[in-house]
């Protein structure tokens, strides 16, 4: 038989190979298509007398992906469709839906014959849960492999038998790890756990897996076999109960009851194990149904999946303009940002010339590529040989004639508008016509900086985020006269770096840092009125904030917080900051020299190592404090979310931003805002404009004006749209320049 993802070849000693290897992708991922082929290929193998047992791998560098999700939203939508008929009917399909991949795996371990997995590279989700179902598993000792079932980071769980094989493999704890987590494993690691039998020699993969069928490899699953014993031991047992309730507290720890899918993750995990296998997986299908139902799996599949997948492809890029290829790129800084840009594109195998006043300063900034690729050097994640070959394509110098050549060059200087533009025009003074100017600035917009540049249509704004190394998200900035050669040559950089691009277009603080100065004010206000400070950092922590705004404060800086304040009200007039927080800043920075985590003391202190940072105690004498009781805890929470939702529905408004995509996910990679509401706007999507109307104008009412709704958000409400509604990216395809 032929197949179009799959090519099944029978060698002399009755073995087949069946090889995944779909054409037109450059992973390998689930389809309909893919199942059914599958399911064709199962058949085969049983009835075919002269093939003894079979190895799948795949033929490219990686063996998949997982889950094409896109399929998971279609299933959604016929769900959607389907409830408004016949709700039991609609369930029913759900949950029969939801079962396909995992009965699959079910008939395969079952057929009869022995199946084993050579896993080549990247093996993700159900293309791992595929591999646990086979009697035999086998990877490749590479640094290109990595296995884990990461369905949790999007709302889901692996509900292909994850949740029943993994437990079932190795000890409770690990299991629990693993899965709540979406933990990436290595060979090594995945064959520690007994997740994996055997690490081969990349060269020696298929040799090694198809050696395990001819060494008489069981067509039966341990747990299949009378008398099978856990690892680690029976739920009801001392380990189990030293292991399940401290499990359940830690869960709650660290998500606060935000995340369905990981409470979803244990009940699956404690029920199956008490229970026959299949009566396991019956249990995992149920769960896997409900939390498909739920708008947390809805809103992070489109956020974190689907939507942060079409920018990394360049989503908003112009079409018709010819794509770039980096071979020499400037960067005119080599300060703490201007080092990381300079780093993370030389690990992207771009050649970097790093400018500065001087070269030892340009040399200072070198040596922070080399403290880093150091650092993982010695963590075993990279080879000393790619450390080298990193640091071979940083170039430092203090000469502008050495950007001679760049295709682009990112002006990393100081902020200070006379600094910039003595360095753009240096810079232009030695570049080619075609090449595109960036400026990385976070304050001075984009309009006023292309002034300074001889030609203002390859003028475009690049925004990092600090740490640069591991800070996803990049704001590609376009000036009035920004054109699209420079906005396609920018987004093509900040994939080639491996970042994910949202466009805004030139407005005060763009479209992170005018959500994060509200995150940060509604906190200051919060200390103003005698909230304590620990309940106002839990109370985001609650909220499903990763940091919470004083300790974010403090790692920006409480002295850089001064200064925005100071030129705002220089800029603005006195009215544009809140005299209050503005005293509450110069008392902290003023009196008492609290600069933040970078001197050792903000709204925390930061003592020696390994000791951990603690709130200052002073705090509580700044002001008269509330007691915790009349403290209304939940109230806190929506404050802190809805204050930024509010920054991102008028950003909507005035057009800074125009794609709901770029908008949620900007909002959950730079400054983590709740991940479980699929960001800022799906935050609105998910309560509906009416009733987040109803909760602002309440929240206007006790504290103040920066809770009142724009004109956009009342007109939603009164139509009952939502944002995906009113600016659907697809509407005209995936590309739309902001206008």
């Amino acid at each position: 038989m032929t197949y179009t993802n799959f090519t099944v070849d029978t060698d002399a000693d009755g073995i087949a190979l069946v090889t995944w290897n779909m054409p037109d992708r450059s992973m390998n991922v689930f389809t309909e298509e893919v199942m059914n082929e599958l399911d064709k290929i199962i058949d085969q193998v049983v009835a075919d007398a002269g093939i003894k047992g079979a190895v799948i791998t795949s033929g490219k560098d990686s063996f998949s992906g997982g889950a094409d999700l896109t399929m998971l939203q279609k299933m959604l939508t016929v769900f959607a469709k389907e409830k408004g008929k016949d709700p039991e009917k609609a369930a029913k399909l759900l949950f029969d839906n939801a079962g396909r991949m995992g009965a699959l795996w079910r008939k395969l371990e079952t057929s009869g014959k022995p199946w084993v997995s050579a896993i080549n590279g990247t093996c993700m989700g159900g293309a791992f849960e595929l591999s646990l179902a086979c009697h035999g598993r086998v990877a490749a000792d590479s640094d290109k492999v990595k296995m884990a079932l990461p369905e949790v980071k999007v709302g889901i769980f692996p509900g292909a038998g994850g949740t029943q094989r993994v437990p079932r493999l190795t000890d409770q704890q690990q299991a629990l790890q693993m899965l709540t987590t979406g933990q990436n494993l290595s060979a090594q690691k995945a064959k520690a756990m007994g997740l994996v039998h055997e690490v081969a020699e990349p060269s020696k993969l298929i040799d090694t897996a198809k050696a395990m069928i001819k060494n008489g490899l069981k067509a039966v699953q341990p747990w299949d076999e009378k008398g099978f014993k856990l690892p680690g031991g029976q739920i009801y047992s001392p380990a189990g109960f030293n292991l399940w309730p401290p499990a359940i507290a830690i869960l709650r720890r660290e998500t606060y009851g935000n995340y369905p899918a990981a409470a979803a993750i244990l009940k699956c995990v404690y029920e199956g194990l008490l229970v026959p296998f299949d009566t396991g997986l019956r249990i995992e299908q149920r769960y896997f149904t409900e939390i498909m139902q739920s708008k947390e799996a809805a809103a992070m599949i489109r956020s974190l999946f689907v939507s942060l997948q079409e920018l990394n492809k360049g989503a908003r890029r112009p079409a018709g303009v010819p794509e770039t290829r980096f071979k020499k790129v400037g960067i005119l800084g080599a300060g703490f940002m201007g080092a990381g840009i300079a780093f993370v594109t030389a690990k992207a195998g771009i050649q970097v010339v790093l400018l500065d006043r001087d070269m030892a300063s340009a040399e200072k900034g070198k040596a922070h590529s080399d403290s880093l690729i150091s650092d993982q050097v010695k963590k075993g994640r990279v080879k000393p040989e790619e450390k080298e070959t990193l640091l071979s394509l940083i170039t430092p110098t203090a000469d502008y004639a050495d950007l001679a050549g760049c295709d682009l060059v990112v002006e990393a200087v100081f902020e200070d508008s006379a600094v910039k533009k003595a360095t753009t025009e240096q810079a232009e003074a030695v570049l080619k016509s075609s090449a595109i100017f960036a400026s990385n600035t976070s304050t001075i917009p984009i309009t006023a900086l292309a002034k300074n540049s001889a030609r203002p249509k390859n003028f475009v704004g690049i925004h990092f985020f600090s740490p640069v190394d591991k800070m996803m998200l990049v704001e590609i900035i376009l000036g009035k006269k920004t054109g699209d050669k420079a906005l396609a040559t920018a987004i093509d950089f900040v994939r080639a770096i491996k970042k994910t691009p949202i466009v805004v277009n030139d407005t005060r603080g763009f479209y992170v840092n005018r959500c994060v100065l509200r995150y940060m004010s509604e906190a200051y206000k919060m200390l103003i009125e005698g909230v304590p400070a620990p309940m106002i950092e839990n109370a985001a922590k609650a909220a499903g904030m990763p940091v919470g705004p004083l300790a974010l404060t403090d790692e920006t800086a409480i002295d850089l917080a001064q200064k925005i304040m100071k030129q705002t009200i220089r800029d603005l007039g006195d009215k544009a900051v809140d005299p209050k927080q503005m005293a509450l800043i110069n008392t902290l920075v003023d009196t008492h020299g609290r600069f933040g985590r970078k001197n050792g003391k903000g709204f925390y202190d930061y003592p020696a190592k390994p000791a951990k940072k603690k709130l200052w105690p002073g705090l509580k004498d700044l002001y008269s404090q509330l007691k915790p009781e009349k403290v209304d805890y939940e109230e806190l929470q929506r404050r802190l979310l809805v204050t930024i939702a509010l920054e991102a529905a008028r950003v909507m408004e005035e057009g800074i931003v125009t794609d709901p995509r770029e908008a949620d996910v900007g909002s959950i990679l730079a400054f983590g805002f709740a991940p479980f509401t699929g960001g800022a706007l799906s935050y609105i999507d998910g309560i509906g404009a009416k009733e987040f109307v109803k909760i602002a104008k309440g929240l206007q009412k006790k504290y103040g004006a920066e809770f009142k709704a724009p004109k956009l958000l009342l007109d939603l409400a009164e139509k009952g749209e939502t944002f995906y509604q009113r600016f659907d990216p697809y509407a005209k395809g995936d590309v739309k320049k902001a206008a």
